[in-house]
């Protein structure tokens, strides 16, 4: 239960979901953890459910918010062994009732805000050090009404691929994670009835949603010294949904 001993962590996203499991399962290995979220009331629930992480209040679409969570990190941990860049969001429409807000809020959210936070954080990632992107299943099934949603997880998968060529000189892996269903509020924000989180687990081979510390375990894992010789990698985590 020390994988993570003494290593200074960065949860995106942290205060619910895969997110908060992931915090917490950093704890458990030994990590100091930070966290950042956009909802005040959900970082409060988080810092007193999780007791002792630095909890940063950041908007993940905002470029200048990226900033403004590296300089916290600096100040409090001086710098950083593992990042996972979790935060997200999921918009789901038929293509004939996407907009450009709507279709700018989830690039910025999921694709623009985590690469200018990597930017942002550069300086303040050790060697050696590890970045994890948590990507989505959408990127490779079709699977429909997920357009936009699934091209920011697929330009996370490449930015694996790309910044580990480009970091590594510098000791920087970059890994992703790729969840299918998940038992998060997620699926309920979006508005699936219970008839439709049925009828998604019968395309799931496992026969069920997964549970956030499925997830959060694999995380670990590429957070860890024992992730040491994989690079630019993608660990599939979807009780073999895309396997269909």
């Amino acid at each position: 239960m020390n994988r993570l001993n003494s290593k200074r962590t960065l949860v995106t996203g942290g205060s619910s979901g895969i997110g908060l499991e992931t915090a917490r399962r950093f704890l458990e290995e030994g990590a100091r953890v930070a966290i950042t979220g956009s909802n005040l009331a959900s970082l409060e629930a988080a810092r007193k459910e999780l007791g002792n992480v630095l909890v940063v209040h950041a908007d993940a679409g905002d470029v200048a918010a990226q900033k403004k969570i590296a300089a916290e990190i600096q100040d409090s941990f001086g710098g950083l062994d593992a990042i996972f860049l979790n935060a997200g969001i999921g918009d789901f429409r038929p293509l004939a009732e996407w907009d450009e807000a709507g279709f700018d809020r989830s690039v910025a959210v999921n694709l623009k805000g985590p690469f200018f936070l990597i930017q942002a954080l550069l300086k303040l990632l050790a060697n050696p050090a590890s970045i994890v992107l948590n990507t989505s299943i959408n990127a490779h099934i079709g699977m429909p009404n997920s357009s936009v949603y699934a091209l920011t997880k697929a330009g996370l998968i490449s930015l694996a691929r790309t910044l580990s060529g480009e970091l590594l000189p510098r000791g920087v892996r970059v890994n992703a994670v790729s969840p299918g269903p998940i038992a998060t509020p997620l699926h309920g924000k979006i508005g699936m009835s219970d008839a439709e989180i049925k009828g998604l687990v019968s395309q799931i081979p496992a026969g069920r949603r997964g549970v956030p510390k499925e997830v959060a375990d694999a995380v670990v894992f590429f957070a860890s010294d024992e992730s040491a010789f994989t690079i630019g990698s993608e660990l599939i985590v979807d009780g073999g949904m895309s396997t269909l």
